[in-house]
């Protein structure tokens, strides 16, 4: 009939058991209704030694947990290993690169080696080049960004060093399956033109002129009718 199991229980419960039994059934839907909007409203979901699961709005210091959005989906670095999304919050890496470019392909795969979730952005069009020189003041790529830190080039050396003054783990610690962000273009493309519909009053007809008809044997003063 479209009541809840809370619902149902006091609807059956007889009137002459009186207030006490009223007010138990209360606390039961009320006790339901929070068990079912506790995920909800909690941030992190935490799942102990020995499988069990609880939700909390505070983050745990002593164990891994996943942190959930306050609708209850999970977050996209919800998958990530706790001491790896923690080392990723703090220095966050960002890569530029464009396509055909060989060195952006063995930087993208020496992040991808070792473990390290990164977002990727190309460089496409003379828009996203201007944001490029604006953003790291160059146009060489690819560039890096570990936290404030900025990488020029690509030298696996060089950019092994910085990741490890970050604290990411020097072998990769992420799960199997880890899929990383899809490359996006550093600037937002113009939006397509809209083509014109039969019928579309925005569109204005402008008048096609006619040359005259040229003079023929026949009609040398190129009369029209």
């Amino acid at each position: 009939m479209g009541y809840s199991r809370g619902m149902e229980l006091k609807l059956s419960l007889p009137e002459h058991r009186g207030a006490g039994a009223r007010l138990l059934a209360r606390a039961t839907v009320l006790a339901s209704a929070l068990c079912v909007a506790w995920p909800a409203i909690a941030l992190y979901k935490v799942v102990g030694p020995d499988g069990k699961v609880t939700y909390t709005d505070r983050a745990p210091v002593d164990q891994p947990s996943q942190q959930i959005s306050k609708g209850g989906v999970v977050s996209a670095a919800a998958s990530l290993p706790y001491e790896l999304r923690q080392v990723a919050s703090r220095y966050p890496v960002v890569l530029y690169t464009q396509p055909e470019c060989g060195v952006c392909d063995q930087a993208r795969n020496f992040l991808k080696t070792r473990g390290v979730p990164f977002a990727e952005k190309q460089v496409l069009t003379e828009a996203d080049a201007t944001a490029l020189r604006k953003a790291e003041n160059t146009t060489d790529l690819p560039v890096a960004r570990v936290g404030q830190q900025q990488l020029q080039g690509f030298k696996s050396t060089d950019w092994a060093q910085y990741l490890d003054a970050a604290g990411y783990p020097k072998t990769s610690t992420l799960p199997a399956g880890y899929a990383w962000p899809a490359a996006v273009p550093l600037t937002t493309p113009p939006a397509p033109a809209r083509e014109a519909k039969p019928g579309d009053t925005r569109v204005r007809n402008v008048p096609v002129e006619v040359a005259p008809p040229s003079a023929t044997d026949s009609n040398p003063a190129g009369i029209r009718f």
